[in-house]
């Protein structure tokens, strides 16, 4: 395979966010459960008028700033917060980018996977084709429900990378191994908006299948835990990748072991404050590790993805030359520093406020529009979104 990975990167979450202390008082918790137990400090909040769409359009604008769009053949979507049964939210995004016709439009489905699906696919694309470009999303709203147990990791927000044969931010390996096995860990039914999960089985599928996959990968490639930089996880929580990384330290020597904790930390900085993207999630933790970290060009990294359900993928990375040139931090910053603190009443209103599963026409409240893309609402069984001038 010819060099491919990821040129550019963009992020986009909702303008508001709960302090996870506030929740904790009200629900009566310790709020160490959730800062220290956890690993969450804030989550974002979105109100109707930002779901999967926007927020993904949102993301992909922050990655394209002042690119050509003329290479980009085509947009993957990966998400579980699909806006239809049928119609690709990628279609949505392409139309509120007003990216050309011609272009190919695909949503990809599983569970929080979805979206390394979709890089594969498209690392694949762009080895065959140079000349041309592949724009991949992973964007989610996560729901789990109002005094749930998996409430504290909740969420909202997006990633985008454009794939080409000039990655000038990381270089993809063509080193993944896989694993699928039948796991009730956690599923959305169709008559839901949010979601059931088994919080202690599902995280016991996601360490045995680290695990496994770190054996196999091993084995494969004879690299060792000292051949690597950095270790990235699927975060749907903080504590969650720090347990499998935990696991993978017990063969490290102390001064690698020291490297690799604190360069977790640092991946784990983005979502701490947004909390669980889903199958933006991993990429979060990329932006956040390279946003927050000085790497050297050649660092290789680590990479493990986990959809529920369950599927898994761990695969590497090298870091390339001058990557921070193309990356956008002081942005990233602005907009969380930005974001403005709700209160209970107001998350459990905004929380309680979604666009009913029936027929009748739904207009989202316009004292929460923000950003450059909104949903409208719903009008003659039709979604309908806006774009800034």
């Amino acid at each position: 395979m010819s060099e491919v990975g990821i040129e550019r990167m963009g992020f986009a979450t909702t303008g508001l966010f709960l302090d996870m202390r506030d929740l904790a008082q009200r629900r009566g918790v310790d709020p160490e459960k959730y800062i220290i137990g956890i690993g969450q400090s804030e989550q974002s909040v979105a109100p109707s008028s930002q779901d999967a769409v926007t927020l993904a359009a949102a993301a992909a604008k922050d990655a394209l700033e002042g690119e050509d769009m003329d290479p980009i053949d085509m947009v993957l979507l990966g998400t579980e917060s699909g806006v239809d049964a049928s119609r690709a939210g990628a279609v949505y995004v392409k139309e509120l980018l007003g990216l050309p016709d011609r272009i190919r439009c695909v949503e990809v489905k599983q569970a929080c996977y979805a979206a390394t699906a979709a890089l594969s696919w498209a690392l694949d694309y762009v080895s065959k084709r140079p000349r041309k470009k592949v724009l991949v999303i992973g964007s989610d709203i996560a729901r789990y429900g109002l005094n749930t147990p998996g409430e504290a990791t909740q969420g909202a927000g997006a990633v985008a990378m454009l794939v080409s044969s000039s990655p000038a931010i990381l270089e993809i390996e063509d080193d993944g191994v896989f694993l699928t096995a039948e796991a009730e860990d956690f599923w959305r039914p169709p008559y839901s908006n949010c979601a059931l999960v088994d919080g202690k089985y599902s995280t016991q599928v996601y360490l045995e299948f680290f695990s496994r996959l770190w054996k196999r990968y091993r084995e494969e490639t004879g690299r060792s835990i000292q051949d690597f930089e950095a270790f990235l996880f699927h975060l749907p929580f903080s504590k969650m990748g720090l347990k499998a990384l935990r696991e993978a330290l017990k063969e490290a020597d102390p001064d690698t072991a020291s490297m690799l904790s604190e360069r977790f930390e640092a991946s784990a900085a983005y979502s701490r404050r947004v909390g669980n993207i889903y199958s933006g999630s991993l990429y979060l933790a990329l932006l956040s590790l390279l946003e927050g970290e000085a790497l050297e060009a050649g660092s290789r990294i680590a990479l493990f993805s986990y959809g529920s359900g369950a599927e898994a993928e761990l695969f590497s990375a090298r870091v390339k030359e001058g990557y921070l040139s193309r990356l956008s931090p002081e942005r990233h910053l602005k907009m969380l520093e930005g974001r403005r603190k709700v209160g209970i009443d107001e998350y459990e209103h905004l929380f309680s406020d979604f666009p009913p599963s029936s027929p009748q026409d739904y207009v989202c409240d316009k004292r929460y529009f923000s950003g450059p893309f909104r949903f409208l609402g719903v009008k003659g069984q039709q979604r309908m979104y806006e774009a800034d001038e």
